[in-house]
């Protein structure tokens, strides 16, 4: 499955983050013309490797 950027509302609480400059531009180019927030789009590709992350195996 593809990321796909979606608006999205829920109940939220805030948390601080710094993210370096170059993703941010890379966020706000991906997010331009689309109805959705930073934030919004952050928490989407959140869930999304969340949804994605290989199981980790057992160490032995």
């Amino acid at each position: 499955m593809t990321f796909q950027i979606r608006p999205n509302k829920k109940e939220s609480e805030n948390k601080t983050i710094r993210f370096p400059l170059s993703l941010i531009e890379r966020i706000d180019d991906a997010i331009k013309d689309n109805d959705v927030t930073f934030s919004a789009f952050v928490i989407q590709a959140c869930e999304y490797a969340l949804d994605n992350m290989e199981p980790e195996s057992p160490e032995p």
